[in-house]
Order: structure tokens, then C-alpha cells, then sequence
């Protein structure tokens, strides 16, 4: 659930088990021998309680193992394999010793082997999950198989979707792609660009046909695929899934499911004459506990998008027994309708929420001053802002419409290497270049390229809201569904970037720039705008429009913010005002649509230019929207890394 939501408290929480889950299994362990030394207050007794407690140890190696769903908390936890294959060979070691003291009389020697068997299974396996997800394991699995890169085109005859055998793909491009499909795509593609996480290189080749595909499907279902294709990417660094869904991960999976069901059916047929009622009580729900975790790892095993992938890749290449079976379309259907809430909990591939952070906002919505002295002494004030309640907004389809859409307008099909470099080092300049009103745009080119990406990015975050503040100036009756929709989705982008930058700045450290240090400065420009004019108004929304009113207003007598040329980082409050009044010279729907222009672009540059490793990190946390736009953007074709041949 963790890679579908985002709240801090869920994380928490899931932090929390999953560092005290080893050290409460440990602390069993030395429950377990030190009970076996102290033993019960008979013979009989003894013999009993350590029967069982060489019974419950390897239960521990069970949980130790834990479940499929989670490997790794965060990607550093992978680099911390050692550590983990040091606490299997202890664990180990201590369920042996614990077993071998009751080895002369044990009465349940053949299931506890049996659970030995399995628990060490399971603990093996979460180790070797670690170790496959760790980076330079991972880089080196893929450097191992960079002779693929040369061989592009046999691979891309295995494309869905460029064959006779997957045809099926082809024909349902102009409708809705069939949910197995969708897997079915994004398991090769993520097969093909996994490499993306390593910057490895891809060819002209690859990317063409990767291209052609999503150049030839709606931006719904191209964003379902890349929903799809970073679920695998998630499962491979923070589960077991690459342990797992391989032929020797399902033959050990048997063996374990066999011995914990088989440890159970002979302990019911035990005699258990000399054993505590209480005890066989617990030894009841350990085995229950471990056999229903058992048949729920199986069963998320059969409906995982992997086996579906595994068994429509094989049907469409007839080299399997479920060929022509109704599973590849029964059980996707049934995994998105099974559940009232299955697109919110259940069926989502990531929280598809965009979170949000204004300027404007931040600064309406500050402590009262003695509260932030205070704050400041103790170094407390970011960790008591962080606590306020975050804006998020939802994810929509005429966002991804947006993205999509500006993204299918580069086309890049006579495009070199050096072109596609220089349409992804735009941040800005293509979109007004290659608008549709040109002529409009001249004039605001030089507040993209005079400006660092972050001061850019910074001062079009306050021109967007000062215009979508002052709309209400101009008539509304006549919008059409375009403009509408263009100026909802820049104020979320404008947002969802400022969000980024001062609130994400590990995933923004490649174009941060002085970015943080700039969003103080114009803070405090427009704090003290806000207090030599609004000095005795209530911080409402009211006041946020007259402010952005006056910020836009040509009215001579108005306190607005001036540029300070003494600063070489400085406040870009005057440059955004300067910005906004352009915009509002030009027709309402043809400024919205520049300006949802210009965001896109800018999230594109930030996408492509963040370190594959930051998007990796937050796909435990919720996933963002722009490591969806990073993959997409690969898969067209946006990516620097590629060998012309």
C-alpha cells in the first residue's frame, strides 16, 4: 500500500515495523535459549517446553523472511545486504543450536525441519532480494547484457504489438487497451529500459519502436503503461519479485508452502500427551499464521502483474499450457473490479496525487511572529511548517491529455542525437518558440533565457498565480472547455514544481541552482508588500486577490516590489509581475494555453534531468508525477543517452 500512498503517518508507521520487526524476532531468539537453559519444574516438563521451543524457533526465520511485498523500506536498506546476510548466518546458527539441544528426545523433530526448511527459505530469500537490488549488483546484471543494446532490433520483434502473433495490440490502439495488454507492454519495456535507472545507453532503434508504439495509443493508456512499467521497477528495488518470479524462485516457493502446510498436518496428528495447554494454544496460532501467510504470498503470487506477463508473453509465442486461456483476460478484470475502492487502494499503481505548495499561500498562512521567534530559537520552525496540512490535487486525465499531447508535438523522427539534446535542454524557449502564437511570445522569452532554471521556474510559479487570481477581471462566460482546462492544469503544475524545489530538493538537485536561497528573498519582498498594504486586513482570500490586483495593477501611487540590481540572487518578485502584466496583454484562452506550454516544458526539463536514483527513491512513497513524466519522456524518445546505430 505504501507505493499507492503518501501520508507521512502511514510511513511512519510502516517505519517503525519494519525497524523493530528484526530486533523483536532477535530478542524471541534469546527468549527461546535462555528458556531451553532455565527449563520447567519437572522432567517431563523439560522435555516438553523444549520440544516446543525448538518447534517455535524456526517460526522466527519465517518472520525474519518476511513477506513478498517488501524487501527493502528505502533503496539505502538494499546497500545494507551485508548486514542482513550477517543476521541470517546468526539466525541460523541460533535456531540450530536451539534445535540441537533438544535433538536426543524431540517428538516434533520431522516438522520442525520442515519449518527450519521453509523459514530459512523465506530469511534466503529476502537476503538475495537485497543483494539483486543494490546498485552496483543491479548496474552490473545490466552491463552484463549491454550486447543487447547492439542486437535492438531482434529484441523489438518480440514487441507487443509489432508482430502478426501480437496483433491484438495494433488493433486496439484507437480504443482503450485491454488491462492485460497494458501489462503485457509494460513488462517489455520495462525489460528493455530497465537500464534507464543505471543511465546505461539505448539505441535509435530501440527508442523508434518504443516511440511508434505510444505515438500510435491515447495519452490514458500511455500513462497506464507507464504506471504499469514502474510497478515492475518498484517491485525489483523494494520487494522479492526478481527472487521470486523466476523458475527457481517458484520451485522453492513449493518446497515452502509443502513444508509449513505438511508441519502443520503432522502436528494435528501428534500426540500431545505432556504438552501445556497453553502452549499448544500458540504453537496452533504461529502454525495458522504461517500457513495463511503462506497461501496469501501465493495467491499474490498468481495474480502479480508478472505472472500475467510471463503467461500472455508465452501464449502469443505458443509456448504455453494456459494458451488461449481466458486467466490473461479474466484476472486483470477481476483484480480492477473486485473491490469498490480498487482504483484508490487495491488496482492503483501509485497515489496519483500531485502535491502542491504556493508562495503566495505560505506566506498568508505564516505563525503569528512570537511563535516563529520561538521556533527559531530552538531550530524548530521548517520541522513544525513540514506539520501543516499539505494541499495535494488529483491527478487527472486532461493532466496526462497536457503532458502527453506536448510531448507527441516534438516530433523527433528527423531528429539526431544533438537535436534531441537541445530540445531536452529546453526549459521553456521550445514551447514559446513553437507556439501557436508566436508573435505573442516574443516578449517573454527573456524571462526564460536570461534566468536560471530555478529563478525561471520561481517567477512564472507567482506570474501564474497573479493571473489566475485576477481572472476574475475578464469575462468567464465565454471560456471554452481548452481554456478552462489549460489554466486548471498550470495552476497545478505551477504548484506541483514549487512544491519540488523547496520541498523535494534531493529530487531538484540538478537544476536546483540557488533556488531555495532565491524563494527566501522573494518571500520576504512579498512579506513586506503584504504588510505595507494589507497591514490591518484578515489573511483571507480576499486579500489574496487584491493583492495580486494591485501586484498587476499600472496605477501610479501603488506600493509594488522594485528590482534590486545590488543582488546577484535576489528576490524575482519584480521580474514575475513584469512577467504577469504580458500575459494579461494577450487574449485569455491563447495565454493559458502558453502558459500551460511553458509548464510542461518545465517539467520536462526537471524529469530528465533529475537523477534516475531520486525516482526510484520516491516510488516507496506515494510516486510522483514527474517520474512518470521521466519514463514517458525515455520512452518517446527524450533521453541523452543513446548510441546512433
Amino acid at each position: 500500500m505504501r507505493k499507492r500512498w503518501s501520508n507521512w503517518w502511514f510511513r511512519t508507521l510502516m517505519w517503525l515495523a519494519y525497524l523493530v520487526a528484526d530486533s523483536i524476532a532477535m530478542y524471541a531468539f534469546g527468549l527461546i535459549a535462555k528458556s531451553q537453559i532455565n527449563g520447567g519444574t519437572s522432567d517431563s516438563e523439560v522435555d516438553a517446553y523444549g520440544d516446543l521451543s525448538a518447534f517455535w524457533a524456526p517460526f522466527l526465520l519465517l518472520h525474519l523472511g518476511g513477506p513478498d511485498t517488501i524487501t527493502a523500506f528505502a533503496l539505502e536498506d538494499n546497500e545494507l545486504w551485508h548486514r542482513h546476510l550477517l543476521n541470517l548466518l546468526v539466525q541460523l546458527g541460533t535456531a540450530c543450536y536451539v534445535f540441537y539441544q533438544s535433538l536426543s528426545s524431540n517428538k516434533l523433530i520431522v516438522p520442525t525441519i520442515l519449518v527450519f526448511i521453509g523459514g530459512t527459505i523465506k530469511y534466503i530469500e529476502r537476503t538475495r532480494a537485497l543483494y539483486l537490488a543494490s546498485f552496483s549488483k543491479f548496474r552490473g546484471s545490466l552491463l552484463s547484457s549491454v550486447d543487447a543494446i547492439r542486437d535492438g532490433d531482434a529484441a523489438i520483434k518480440m514487441m507487443p504489438g509489432t508482430n502478426d502473433e501480437s496483433r491484438d495490440v495494433g488493433e486496439q490502439k484507437k480504443t482503450d487497451l485491454d488491462d492485460g495488454v497494458v501489462i503485457i507492454a509494460a513488462s517489455f519495456y520495462f525489460t528493455t529500459f530497465k537500464g534507464l535507472l543505471a543511465d546505461l545507453p539505448f539505441t535509435f532503434n530501440q527508442m523508434n519502436q518504443s516511440r511508434e508504439f505510444f505515438q500510435g495509443i491515447t495519452a490514458k493508456d500511455a500513462f497506464r503503461v507507464i504506471e504499469a512499467e514502474l510497478n515492475f521497477f518498484y517491485d525489483v528495488l523494494y520487494t522479492k519479485a526478481a527472487v521470486v518470479h523466476c523458475t527457481t524462485g517458484y520451485f522453492f516457493r513449493a518446497i515452502s508452502v509443502v513444508s509449513v502446510v505438511t508441519a502443520f498436518a503432522l502436528f494435528h496428528v501428534l500426540n500431545k500427551y505432556g504438552f501445556h495447554e497453553y502452549d499448544i494454544r500458540i504453537t496452533y496460532t504461529l502454525l495458522l499464521g504461517a500457513v495463511g501467510l503462506e497461501f496469501v504470498a501465493l495467491s499474490l503470487l498468481i495474480c502479480s502483474d508478472w505472472t500475467i506477463a510471463k503467461i500472455g508473453t508465452s501464449e502469443k509465442h505458443g509456448k504455453s499450457l494456459f494458451r488461449k486461456s481466458i486467466f490473461i483476460k479474466f484476472l486483470p478484470k477481476f483484480k480492477s473490479e473486485s473491490s469498490p475502492f480498487a482504483l484508490d487502494i487495491l488496482h492503483a499503481r501509485w497515489s496519483r496525487s500531485i502535491s502542491q505548495y504556493n508562495l503566495i499561500d505560505s506566506r498568508l498562512s505564516r505563525w503569528p511572529k512570537w511563535i516563529e521567534k520561538l521556533l527559531g530559537l530552538i531550530s524548530l520552525g521548517e520541522f513544525f511548517e513540514d506539520l501543516k496540512p499539505r494541499r495535494v490535487a488529483q491527478y487527472s486525465e486532461k493532466l496526462g491529455d497536457l503532458i502527453f499531447d506536448q510531448l507527441k508535438r516534438k516530433n523527433l523522427d528527423d531528429l539526431d542525437l544533438q537535436g534531441v539534446k537541445k530540445i531536452c535542454a529546453a526549459r521553456g524557449e521550445w514551447a514559446l518558440k513553437h507556439s501557436e502564437t508566436e508573435q505573442d511570445c516574443t516578449d517573454l522569452l527573456p524571462f526564460i533565457c536570461d534566468f536560471d532554471y530555478d529563478a525561471s521556474l520561481l517567477l512564472w510559479h507567482v506570474a501564474t498565480e497573479l493571473c489566475y487570481n485576477t481572472d476574475s477581471d475578464e469575462s468567464t462566460d465565454t471560456d471554452t472547455e481548452e481554456s478552462r482546462n489549460n489554466r486548471e492544469n498550470s495552476k497545478i503544475l505551477s504548484d506541483y514544481m514549487l512544491h519540488l524545489i523547496i520541498k523535494q530538493p534531493n529530487m531538484m538537485s540538478g537544476v536546483a541552482g540557488f533556488g531555495e536561497m532565491r524563494f527566501r528573498y522573494t518571500c520576504a519582498d512579498m512579506d513586506k508588500f503584504l504588510t505595507k498594504n494589507f497591514s490591518n486586513w484578515s489573511k483571507t482570500n480576499e486579500m489574496k486577490e487584491s493583492a495580486c490586483k494591485i501586484l498587476v495593477s499600472d496605477e501610479p501611487g501603488v506600493d509594488r516590489p522594485k528590482w534590486d540590481h545590488r543582488q546577484v540572487i535576489r528576490s524575482v518578485l519584480f521580474d514575475a509581475c513584469e512577467v504577469a502584466g504580458k500575459l494579461r496583454r494577450i487574449h485569455k484562452e491563447k495565454r493559458w494555453r502558453i502558459m500551460s506550454e511553458v509548464w510542461v516544458e518545465l517539467l520536462g526539463y526537471a524529469a530528465v534531468h533529475c537523477r534516475p536514483y531520486a525516482h526510484a527513491q520516491r516510488l516507496s512513497e506515494g510516486g510522483e508525477l514527474v517520474t512518470l513524466a521521466w519514463l514517458l519522456m525515455a520512452q518517446i524518445g527524450f533521453y541523452q543517452h543513446m548510441q546512433e546505430v
